[in-house]
């Protein structure tokens, strides 16, 4: 396409060279698949991910012949995760369902003038965004490989989430990655939807009120006020240091409650600096929980280890600004751990999946989701501990950074850990929160929330 689609997006510029569909390499019967209960309670929004991978260092591979590899490897691993080449249409009832027709993938070749070590990385707003992830237009997945200068090459992908969880698509990347590599894919997804089916004798735990609602019932809110995505490490001793204080002699708090106790204390903090005087604030924290384990059914089976779709629910807490700064850290932990612990149980997620059902076909949505910012922020941490960056080798090598991009739309904020690409026990921290949230993280804890740069990656040459 020579310069046509080229535009001029920040420091750099982004031209689009190709654009193709791809679809599964064998024939599909055309048939529906219905979104299970817990897909329903997600929005009709997108998540990016995104890998940078250095020039090869090993034969002759042009930018053409890796994107041969996996254009091959993507039209092979559709046969298996073929709701990835279908398309959402509504249904009698006005639900969401998939028409797997083997529509295909939209898969987009581009170059940019820049290198890696040139990608600013800390800030994806500007270097990522709308430039190395594809905006979906059609079908549940878009991707996109795009060429730098230096001939490393960024692989991007975006995915409608109402039909797949992070780890439903950590499992199709890694399996895309083994196809690409000739090997047998490790996890062949399953998609029975009959492994979410509500109980005949259905349980609704009032609980549930408190954390989903249907839509017709939400409260207005303002427009949300303008986020921003950054993106940083945290070192490992750190992170030791961080659960030793939240934890106390009677208990241990995981990581990930200490992470994100210390992250609610910096955000309470943030508001109570620009909060009206006499108001008394309140801010609001959910964890994404995975309920796979959860819902195996015993030690012995692992069917829920395979299933592809969503599997998630978001208890959150509610706490006084003036509670979460004057408190200890581990106070804040133990209230983390509190709300978390009531979503951590079988009998959570088939309430869960039963209170979906009693409310067909309304949809349902998460509080934490639409919580705006008219008594006190509100965010969500998502654990992605399981992104498997070592393992979306396509056969030229693990990539030297990769991260979720998603700035969800929402009007609460959103923050993602992951393992740095490293592999010394770092983490990398997506995050997308207000400007003056983001500001005063950069001030209090300077020390802890580093921006990713090329030195920290090892990417600058001498």
């Amino acid at each position: 396409m020579g310069t046509e689609g080229a535009e001029q997006n920040g420091v750099f510029r982004v031209t689009i060279k190709k654009k193709e569909v791809v679809a599964a390499v064998l024939p599909m019967q055309e048939h529906w698949l219905s979104l299970s209960n817990l897909d329903l309670l997600l929005p009709p929004v997108d998540v990016g991910v995104f890998f940078c991978y250095r020039k090869p260092l090993i034969g002759d591979q042009s930018f053409g012949s890796m994107v041969t590899v996996l254009k091959k490897a993507m039209a092979q691993v559709l046969v298996s995760y073929y709701a990835f080449s279908g398309e959402i249409v509504g249904n009698s009832i006005g639900e969401p369902e998939i028409i797997c027709n083997n529509r295909g993938v939209d898969f987009i070749e581009a170059s940019a003038d820049t290198e890696l070590e040139q990608l600013n990385l800390y800030n994806p707003d500007q270097s990522i965004e709308g430039k190395l992830v594809p905006k979906k237009k059609n079908g549940v997945l878009a991707v996109q490989a795009t060429e730098l200068k230096c001939g490393g090459v960024v692989v991007g992908c975006t995915f409608d989430h109402r039909i797949a969880d992070a780890y439903s698509a950590n499992m199709f990347l890694v399996s895309w990655a083994e196809t690409a590599r000739s090997k047998a894919i490790s996890m062949v997804p399953s998609f029975r939807r009959s492994l979410l089916h509500p109980r005949r004798l259905a349980c609704l735990d009032p609980f549930l009120d408190n954390m989903y609602v249907p839509i017709s019932k939400l409260q207005p809110t303002k427009e949300a006020d303008h986020l921003i995505s950054r993106i940083y490490y945290v070192k490992s001793d750190q992170l030791n240091q961080l659960q030793k204080l939240a934890s106390s002699t009677d208990c241990k708090r995981t990581k990930l409650e200490s992470f994100s106790a210390f992250l609610w204390q910096l955000i309470a903090k943030s508001t109570k600096r620009g909060q009206a005087s006499g108001k008394a604030w309140v801010s609001k924290m959910g964890i994404v929980v995975d309920g796979r384990r959860r819902l195996n059914i015993d030690p012995l089976t692992t069917q829920m280890d395979a299933y592809f779709g969503n599997v998630l629910s978001i208890p959150y807490g509610g706490k006084r600004v003036d509670e979460l700064t004057e408190n200890s850290l581990s106070w804040v932990a133990n209230e983390v751990h509190d709300f978390l612990e009531s979503a951590v149980t079988k009998e959570h997620f088939l309430g869960l999946i039963d209170w979906v059902e009693a409310h067909r076909p309304e949809p349902g949505l998460a509080k934490i989701y639409s919580s705006g910012s008219d008594d006190g922020p509100a965010f969500v941490v998502s654990s992605g501990q399981r992104f498997p960056i070592s393992k979306v080798d396509f056969g030229w090598g693990v990539p030297i950074f990769g991260s979720y991009h998603f700035p969800w739309g929402g009007s609460a904020g959103y923050v993602m850990p992951m393992p740095s690409p490293i592999g010394n026990g770092d983490w990398i921290v997506y995050m997308h929160l207000l400007k003056e949230q983001v500001e005063l993280i950069e001030i209090e804890a300077a020390h802890f929330f580093r921006p990713v740069t090329c030195d920290y990656l090892n990417l600058v040459t001498t």
